[in-house]
């Protein structure tokens, strides 16, 4: 099992496999040149594997690939393949902006793969392309049905940005009921890389919106998932991820790890060890010791919180996924 420095128990290992991204959304990284790491920089997906394995040894019941966006990884369905044929029960998700899935989600579901996370911002064409600086909906919403289609476990998350989309919370909210996915509203996180007038909301401000149309009850946190959830009337439950309340941490259960074998344990801070060249070397005790010497160093929380939300992260979350 393991235990960060404040007892709290860490079993979900995040783990990007490219911090490249097909998208140049507004709130994550919209002036960042189309760029190519060197393969040499990166882990191989074998080497990837290795440490998972470590990881997975150490307590970890959950991996999530993330990037960038990972699709544009090739052979993600290898790397998949190899997490779930070492241990068939973990719980094996991906975050990704599906527009790639329309011909990877059959095989990402062979290869072992139970569950997805898609970013779907706006249903509407014209305020996708503006956040994504692409038009996208169109491939976007081909892709959540394939990854449908392929028997895979849809989730959906949305970033609500003033101006922008926020005027179609309840329209997402009813695509997703449709469909029978859960849909979660992530509270923007301020980051150095985001653009400089973006602006989202805070959960009070989310929930304030959706009162127009629902009623809905909070309902009170069973895991350690990042999402308050709230029950509707009907009976259809929505999260809202609240990074700038001190609870978000308190159950914080999760690390990251990058596609260059930088193991973090904190999306807020930059604080991080390499576990590149213990990997390289198949030195797994020099691995495995640094993980927990990254676990107990690991913050309490976040300074999101501080002076209501005013605090900037340097951190890019194109490299840790979020």
């Amino acid at each position: 099992m393991l235990i960060d420095g404040h007892g709290r128990k860490v079993d979900y290992l995040r783990v990007s496999v490219t911090e490249r991204c097909n998208f140049r959304c507004q709130y994550c990284m919209p002036e960042k040149p189309f760029s190519w790491v060197p393969k040499e920089n990166l882990l191989s997906y074998e080497e990837l594997f290795k440490f998972v394995k470590v990881a997975i040894d150490e307590g970890i019941r959950k991996v999530r690939i993330t990037g960038g966006e990972p699709l544009l990884r090739e052979g993600l369905d290898n790397f998949i393949r190899m997490i779930s044929e070492y241990k068939d029960d973990i719980d094996l998700a991906l975050t990704t902006n599906a527009y790639l899935l329309p011909r990877a989600a059959q095989k990402l579901a062979d290869a072992g793969l139970k569950r997805i996370n898609v970013s779907l911002d706006s249903l509407k064409p014209e305020v996708a392309h503006k956040i994504a600086q692409k038009d996208v909906l169109k491939t976007v919403l081909e892709g959540i049905q394939a990854a449908d289609d392929a028997g895979l476990k849809i989730k959906i998350n949305c970033v609500p940005m003033q101006g922008i989309n926020d005027s179609e919370l309840c329209d997402l909210i009813e695509y997703c009921k449709e469909r029978a996915y859960p849909i979660r509203f992530i509270e923007f996180m301020e980051n150095e890389h985001a653009h400089s007038g973006a602006k989202g909301y805070n959960s009070i401000q989310i929930q304030n919106i959706l009162k127009a149309k629902y009623n809905f009850e909070k309902l009170e946190r069973t895991d350690s998932s990042p999402s308050q959830n709230y029950k509707m009337d009907d009976g259809y439950v929505f999260g809202i991820i609240e990074p700038h309340k001190d609870d978000f941490c308190a159950t914080c259960n999760r690390i990251r790890l990058t596609a260059s074998g930088v193991l973090i344990p904190c999306l807020y801070f930059e604080d991080s060890q390499s576990i590149k060249d213990a990997i390289q070397r198949n030195d797994i005790d020099e691995a495995a010791a640094i993980l927990k010497d990254v676990l107990a160093n690991k913050p309490e929380k976040n300074k999101w919180a501080d002076e209501e939300g005013s605090e900037v992260s340097a951190r890019a979350f194109y490299e840790t996924g979020g």
